[in-house]
C-alpha cells in the first residue's frame, strides 16, 4: 500500500501539473498541496528518521528562497515556482535533487527554444493550425516550465530517497 501511494501521487501530480501548464498555462495550487501533504504523510512510514525528514524539508525552503526570488524579478510564474518547490520536497538534499534541478534546467532550456521556434514566423502557422497549443504562438505569454519539472521529476524520482527507502523497507 506504502509503495503504491508513492509510486502513484507523485507521478499523477507531475503528469497532472505538466498537462494542466501545457494547455492553459496554470498550474493549480492543489497539485502542490497535494505532494507536500503526501510526503509529509508518507515519508515516516518509509523508515525515514526525523534528521532525513527534516532535510528534505531544508531542501523545499532552499528552492522556494530561489524560487520566490526568481518569481519577484519575473522570471519564473508562480504555479513553477510552487511546483518546483513541492516536487523538490521529494528529492530532499541529495544528489538526486541535484540531478533533479539540472534536468529541469536542461528541459526547460530545450522547451523555451522549441517554444521560441513554434513562435517564429516559419513555424507559427503550422502550430496555430493545432488548436490545443496555438495559444502556445503567443509572445506575451511565457513558457510551460511545469512540463519540463514533470518531465525531470520522471527521470529521477525512480532514484529519489522516497522510493529508496521504500523499496529497502519493503523488500
Amino acid at each position: 500500500m506504502l509503495l503504491a501511494a508513492i509510486t502513484v501521487i507523485f507521478p499523477l501530480c507531475l503528469a497532472y501539473a505538466a498537462f494542466s501548464d501545457m494547455f492553459t498555462m496554470t498550474i493549480p495550487n492543489r497539485v502542490s498541496v497535494i505532494l507536500i501533504v503526501s510526503f509529509a504523510l508518507i515519508a515516516p512510514f518509509t523508515g525515514m528518521d526525523w534528521i532525513v525528514f527534516a532535510k528534505h524539508f531544508a531542501a523545499a525552503l532552499l528552492v522556494f528562497s530561489v524560487c520566490f526570488a526568481l518569481f519577484g524579478i519575473g522570471v519564473m510564474g508562480g504555479g513553477d515556482a510552487k511546483l518546483l518547490t513541492a516536487t523538490s520536497l521529494w528529492f530532499g538534499l541529495s544528489m538526486q535533487l541535484f540531478a533533479f534541478l539540472t534536468y529541469v534546467a536542461l528541459i526547460g532550456g530545450l522547451l523555451t527554444l522549441m517554444i521560441l521556434l513554434a513562435r517564429s514566423d516559419r513555424f507559427s502557422v503550422v502550430v496555430n493550425r493545432v488548436g490545443i497549443i496555438s495559444h502556445l504562438t503567443d509572445s506575451k505569454l511565457g513558457v510551460p516550465y511545469g512540463v519540463a519539472i514533470a518531465v525531470a521529476g520522471f527521470i529521477c524520482f525512480p532514484a529519489s530517497s522516497m522510493v529508496q527507502y521504500a523499496l529497502a523497507h519493503l523488500v
